[in-house]
């Protein structure tokens, strides 16, 4: 995995009042949350230079890959462009020109965070939305090192103060949910609506094994009846080839008897073995 590009410097952040609310940030849509998380994922994760930035093809195709995506998108080049000049506007995505073809890079150690655990950990919340802290840590610690849940505390602490993440139901409850902060209000209101109390369980669950389609005695009987074909065809073909086998031995004697008889011939007139 190659390592981040070096972010900027950290500088002095400006020191809230305690009266001072944390920030609030514009809301995106759900174009925009896939394009900014795949392009942290291919950041974090590209094992060659020239994989990241990323041209429009690879972008769309990072955006529309079925594997750690939820919901699942089926983006054209136009809905990939047409959302990257929204986040170009927004300041969070800057197009870089002068090569064979124009590639794309986020602008969110700038924007959000220049620490690179939480950067991770939002983008998995783009990628993915809500998640348990057992999932999320899972998750982002391919991209960041996030090795226990205490470690992932430390990260999600400032990101929920800053209210880049949010917490959908209590923090110490088991299960308990987060996601990122750039839901509209109505739509960040339905899902702590959803999941403010609804118990969750974030330990692995083995999936049951799935059951067996029921079959219906007509079914079954036809079944048996080809199966009894089957078999009584397999019979008659182990007696036919069991027939060609005698036939072909008597053959053999009969060309063996015959092939004596002509070197007696051949004895008897003269000729030389074999001769013509």
């Amino acid at each position: 995995m190659a390592s981040d590009p070096t972010p900027p410097q950290p500088q002095a952040q400006p020191s809230h009042q305690a009266d001072s609310p944390p920030p609030t940030w514009e809301p995106l849509s759900v174009d925009e949350r896939r394009i900014l998380g795949v392009l942290v994922e291919k950041q974090k994760t590209s094992k060659t230079a020239d994989s990241y930035p990323l041209t429009l093809n690879s972008l769309t195709t990072g955006c529309n890959q079925k594997s750690n995506r939820d919901p699942v998108l089926d983006l054209t080049d136009d809905e990939v462009e047409e959302t990257l000049t929204s986040l170009q506007k927004k300041g969070l995505v800057m197009r870089m020109t002068g090569g064979r073809v124009d590639k794309f890079r986020h602008l969110l150690y700038e924007s959000w965070t220049r620490d690179g655990p939480q950067l991770a950990v939002l983008a998995e919340l783009l990628l993915r939305g809500p998640q348990t802290r057992g999932e999320l840590r899972g998750r982002a610690s391919r991209m960041a090192p996030i090795d226990t849940l205490d470690d992932l505390e430390g990260v999600l602490k400032p990101l929920v103060e800053r209210r880049l993440a949010v917490n959908l139901s209590p923090p110490d409850r088991r299960g308990a949910l987060v996601t990122h902060g750039f839901h509209a209000p109505d739509e960040l209101a339905r899902l702590k609506s959803t999941h403010a109390n609804a118990p969750v369980d974030d330990t692995p669950v083995a999936r049951p094994a799935a059951a067996a389609p029921a079959v219906s005695p007509d079914a079954l009987a036809a079944l048996e009846a080809k199966l009894s074909a089957a078999l009584a065809e397999i019979g008659a073909l182990r007696v036919t080839v069991s027939s060609l086998q005698t036939e072909v031995s008597s053959l053999r004697a009969i060309v063996s008897t015959l092939q004596a008889q002509v070197a007696d011939l051949r004895k008897e007139l003269g000729l030389a073995p074999g001769g013509g």
